[in-house]
């Protein structure tokens, strides 16, 4: 599904139901073992769909692990991104000389529930651009699809940046008509190529109960 999103040169990996924990690494083990069960399982799959797009890269498998700052490890030379919701794993992997950063999120295409979530996570203009989406295309859940594109942005802004980026830190405009999304940056955003980064674009489908979405940056 989410090949559609990340063609070549990404390659991706997915999962609709999860691995046994007997494939984790003892390295990986060590780090949920005292977990509940379901946060066990979707740690295990996810990294078992990142090793199974490595090895379409030549990269042998290994231990994923997070870094100080919980994001995950890549092997030298690879960019990547990983995602989980329920019923969902997924995972993007790149050369370094072919893309420069990727984001990837998928949520389940339900409504947020309570308004002050809504609130937390999008801004006014964001709001009003979700009510005109609502009434255009009301069986796609609008305001789960922006904020799995905010998550996307900050998966992709991350490993530029290595900085936090807010919820209210970017504004999404949302494209129905080619399934796109654009982020402006409301803050300084990384140097790239000597030039600073402003806005991040990327794609969205809604599939199999599910909303994706996914930005990758050229290198």
């Amino acid at each position: 599904m989410i090949d559609k999103l990340l063609p070549a040169p990404m390659v991706t990996s997915e999962a609709f139901q999860d691995a046994p924990l007997s494939e984790m690494y003892p390295e990986e083990w060590a780090l949920v073992k005292d977990a509940v069960p379901k946060r066990q399982k979707e740690f295990g799959t996810v990294r078992g769909c990142a090793r199974a797009a490595l090895s379409r890269l030549g990269i042998a498998p290994a231990p994923l692990l997070p870094g100080r700052d919980r994001a995950p490890q890549w092997p030298a030379g690879v960019v990547g991104a990983l995602t989980h919701c329920t019923g969902y794993r997924a995972a993007a992997v790149a050369r370094a000389r072919d893309v420069l950063t990727i984001g990837l999120d998928a949520e389940p295409n339900e409504p947020i529930e309570d308004p002050g979530v809504i609130d937390l996570v999008t801004l006014p203009e964001e709001r009003a651009q979700l009510r005109r989406l609502a009434v255009l295309e009301p069986e796609v859940c609008w305001d789960r699809l922006m904020f799995s594109a905010k998550e996307s942005v900050y998966k992709a802004w991350y490993p530029l940046a290595h900085r936090w980026l807010g919820f209210e830190d970017a504004l999404l405009t949302l494209d129905p008509t080619n399934a796109t999304f654009t982020a402006r940056l409301l803050v300084p955003g990384p140097r790239v190529k000597g030039e600073e980064l402003t806005e991040f674009s990327g794609g969205w489908l809604v599939e199999s109960g599910l909303v994706v979405t996914a930005i990758a940056m050229p290198a």
